[in-house]
This record gives structure tokens, sequence and C-alpha cells, in this order.
């Protein structure tokens, strides 16, 4: 964790913790595409696993009209809302679609089951991988708002040392689509 000169966690360091809490507990999100004519496109969807590590993760189905979308546009935007105590988050970010078995094995959780009867092998299952850029944050009730502006350095920095700690991880195998 960055510590200031006083030794103190870093502002920036404070809202990554603080945007990890709240996007755990906040599942749903509009997850927004940009379709073919331009315009933009949102539809709910479960962040899997309910937290993230640096990255958002969703699933789809690969022939999805959203999944075209992220192939010809992979700008996209997530948006989380808790009306009960008036905080709200909009993250940008670059989206991909993934084909990573132990990826899927890693976030699968039985209620996927619902859209994906044929479980995890499924051929037509493809993960979307957020890359987040930028985050803003609004606290209604404490009269707050946040840019993290640097997120996307922060997050690419704590992803990179998580893997120095574990050691070399193959490429996920089989990315579908540009930016993957």
């Amino acid at each position: 964790m960055a510590k200031n000169g006083e030794g103190k966690e870093a502002p920036i360091e404070k809202d990554v913790r603080k945007l990890r809490k709240f996007i755990k507990g906040t599942r749903i999100a509009m997850f927004t595409t940009v379709a073919s004519d331009g315009k933009l496109r949102s539809r709910p969807m479960a962040t899997l696993k309910g937290g993230f590590d640096g990255d958002l993760w969703f699933i789809t189905r690969s022939g999805a009209p959203k999944a075209e979308e992220i192939k010809d546009n992979q700008h996209v935007n997530v948006a989380y809302l808790d009306c009960e105590d008036d905080r709200y988050v909009s993250i940008s970010g670059t989206a991909a679609l993934v084909r990573d078995p132990a990826k899927v094995q890693e976030l699968w959780s039985r209620r996927l089951r619902d859209w994906f009867p044929n479980g995890k092998k499924d051929p037509d299952l493809a993960l979307i991988r957020v890359r987040i850029d930028r985050a803003e944050v609004w606290d209604a009730k404490t009269a707050t708002m946040a840019h993290l502006e640097g997120l996307g350095a922060v997050l690419a920095k704590q992803r990179s040392s998580r893997a120095e700690d574990r050691g070399p991880v193959p490429p996920p195998a089989g990315n579908v689509g540009a930016g993957a």
C-alpha cells in the first residue's frame, strides 16, 4: 500500500480501497457500450464475485449484441448506485472479451447456471474484462465527490505487484476481440 511522506495511506490508495468496498457491496451495475450507430446502450449486469482485482469481470454470450459492440468499440462505462446510502460510482474503462477456462472456473457461481444451463464449459460463454481507466465517486450524504483520474495506473501497479508475488502467470488462452 502506498504511503505518503507522513506514513499515512496515500489519498488515491484510500479511494481505491473505498471503491473496492463499494463495488463488492453493490453487485449489480449498469453496463454501457457503444452501438454500431454510435448510440449508447445500457443494461444491468452482475459483477462477478462481487468485487474486483483491479479489473471488473462480467459474463455474457459470445454472440450477444454487447459482445459485438465491445469488439467494435472497447470503451465502456460501468455505473453502480446505492440509493439507500446516496452513493454513486461511474467507471470508464476498456473492455475485452476473454475466453479463459481457468478464469471462468475462478469466477463461476451456481446462480450463473440460470443463464448458462450447460455450465462453465458452455461454448457460447465469454467473460468481459473491464480494465478501469478512471472512476468518479459521489457520496451525497457527505456532499463529496472524488475524481480518480490516475486510477488506471494505480490499479496496473497493484496488478503488477500481485503478479510478482505469485510469480509468472501464463497469458489467458484464446482471447476474443481486439484489445484482449
